[in-house]
């Protein structure tokens, strides 16, 4: 089962994400990403899809144009957790 993270557990692994925010009437996390083109904004979405698959954790998202918005939240907990952090950390060493 995974936990669901709270309290001073949550606080301190939200702080180490840059750009993440709280997601409003969810227990979410959501960052925006804006690149040059179609194409920049897809290849980031496909590096995404590819560890997403890997780590069996799929994130909420759309795209348009250049633009993407990412949302994390893991199903099993119904709320943030390790994962969701895991997988933003991942999603911010792609340079976006």
């Amino acid at each position: 089962m995974v936990a669901r993270l709270e309290g001073d557990t949550r606080r301190r692994a939200l702080a180490g994400l840059k750009g993440w925010k709280e997601e409003a009437g969810r227990d979410a996390i959501s960052k925006e990403f804006r690149f040059a083109d179609f194409n920049q904004a897809f290849a980031f979405m496909t590096q995404i899809a590819l560890k997403a698959e890997r780590m069996d954790h799929h994130p909420e998202w759309s795209n348009v144009y250049n633009r993407v918005s990412v949302l994390l939240s893991t199903h099993e907990c119904g709320g943030v957790s390790e994962r969701d952090v895991d997988l933003a950390r991942f999603i911010d060493t792609l340079g976006a």
